[in-house]
This record gives C-alpha cells, structure tokens and sequence, in this order.
C-alpha cells in the first residue's frame, strides 16, 4: 500500500462536470489516483464516485477537505475523505452461533480484512475463551426484555469509549431497539439466512429442509429499525438437494453466512459503500 494513499468518496445530483472537476482538484494538489469507480443512478438522479489516490508529502488531509469544501458545496455533495492506511475498529456482537465470528477473527488476524476487532460483545459466555485466544477483550452482556435498555446502552458505552467504527452483528439473536438502530444508522450490518421461501423463527435450516429447498443462501445488510429491511450490501447462494439432511443444510448455510458477512464487512471497512435511498451502491 502506497505510504500516504486517500479515498475519497461522495455522492450528489448527477450533472456534467463532476469527474472532471474532482480530478482535476487532485492533480493541481500533486495526488496520484490510484483508482477510480463511479455510477450515475438515471432512478435517483444522484451520481457516486470513489477516488482513492496518493496525497503527496507536501499536502494534509486537512488541507485537502479545506480546498475541497468550496467544490463540494457548489455541487451539494455528500462526502468524505478517508486514510485508508487506518485500520476501522469493529465491534463484533454474537450469541450461541459462532462460525461468523471465528470467520472474522481468522480474516483480521491473518490480514486478509484491514481492520481492527477492538471487542467482542455477547448475551452469553460461550465465546470467552476463543476471544482469550485472540487476545480480545470480551464482554459478556446479559439480556432480558427487562433489562435489554440498560443492556444496550452498555453496548453503546463500549462504541463510544473503544472508538468503534462499525458494529457487526455476527449470528447476535437479539433485536436492536429503535433507538439502537438510530444510533448506530450506517453503522451496524448484520447477517441472515434468505430462502425462498422466507422460514422464521427456530432453527430455520431444519424448515428448509422439510419444504425440500433448492437453494438457500444469505444476506448482509445495514441495521435499521424496520427488522431485515435495511439496504442490502451482499448476497450470495448455494445450490442443494434431495440428498442433504438438515445438518447438511446447516453446514452449508454457515459457510455461505460467514463469506457474505466477510464480503460486506471488507466493502464497509475499504469504503466502497455509498447510500442511495434504500438501497446502496457497492464498488468493486
């Protein structure tokens, strides 16, 4: 990685001249662009775009969002600069399923996800030794419909204080409040089973096994208080059949959770995930 590479990320009403001006900007500034992705949305009207380039020694990013400013604002801009040399801090939250977790710890640790775990969170105790392993603090945070407001804010205490920049809900069985969800809007993703059909409840692996499915598969998304309705970051599928028992399909739904969480968290944490409307757009 370049010693001092940037991404720059935004979003705004699409109209001529974006690129060229952006562009621009960087190269009177002395900057290297690495990369450059962009998508103009003809349904929303909104133009995304994700630079990511090598700010010189001789210019800060500070001084690169003062000259960006004035720009931003004439084309009403939603954006930001990011170094991508930092590495994000993840909070990661769990209940009793834990091959997502593993999935993510074995991915940090070995550097294949630039991040960070600054902690792991869970409503029971089962994961205190392989986060010990790690060397990664673990709190475990009982929860009860009586206590599930002092819970959260508990949790929320621990964002503030380890300076978390994204809250992954890895196989976490609880439901974040409203209030929860607001505070931590684009911020937390979370990771799911998805059939056709949709099976709820207990033990979903065991229903698609019974109603003979085809394929199952998963889905991250961001959290938001409407429950599993927030804009998708990935999906993924797997093919089964007759042949398969319900422990089969279990398997095979673990792996496939675990790679489609790992795939939004690296999109989230690389800065490749720009809003738009309910949706988002994903650069590759």
């Amino acid at each position: 990685m370049p010693h001092n590479d940037h991404i720059l990320t935004l979003s705004c009403p699409d109209r001529t001249g974006i690129v060229y001006r952006v562009s621009g900007l960087l190269f009177e500034l002395g900057c290297n662009i690495l990369d450059s992705q962009q998508f103009g949305d003809d349904e929303s009207g909104r133009f995304f775009l994700r630079v990511h380039f090598d700010l010189p020694d001789t210019v800060t990013a500070d001084s690169l969002r003062e000259r960006f400013a004035p720009m931003a604002d004439t084309f009403a801009m939603d954006w930001q600069i990011h170094d991508a040399r930092r590495k994000p801090r993840l909070l990661i939250m769990v209940s009793k399923q834990g091959h997502c977790l593993n999935d993510l710890l074995f991915r940090v640790q070995s550097g294949q996800l630039h991040a960070e775990i600054a902690a792991i969170v869970s409503n029971h105790n089962d994961y205190a030794s392989l986060a010990a392993s790690y060397g990664i603090p673990f709190h475990h945070l009982p929860v009860t419909p009586d206590t599930k407001a002092e819970q959260e804010k508990q949790v929320l205490g621990l964002v503030e204080s380890e300076q978390i920049d994204l809250v992954v809900l890895a196989r976490y069985m609880q439901i974040l409040s409203q209030d929860m969800c607001q505070a931590l809007n684009g911020r937390a993703i979370n990771i799911h089973h998805s059939f056709l059909p949709s099976f709820k409840g207990a033990r979903p692996y065991h229903q698609a096994h019974a109603r003979g499915v085809k394929i199952i598969g998963a889905t991250a998304h961001y959290v938001t208080s409407d429950l599993d309705e927030g804009p998708i970051i990935e999906q993924d599928i797997e093919r089964v059949d007759h042949t398969m028992t319900a422990q089969d399909l279990t398997q095979v739904g673990s792996d496939v959770e675990s790679l489609v969480l790992a795939r939004a968290v690296r999109s989230h944490v690389e800065h490749r995930i720009l809003l738009n409307r309910n949706k988002t757009v994903v650069f590759r």
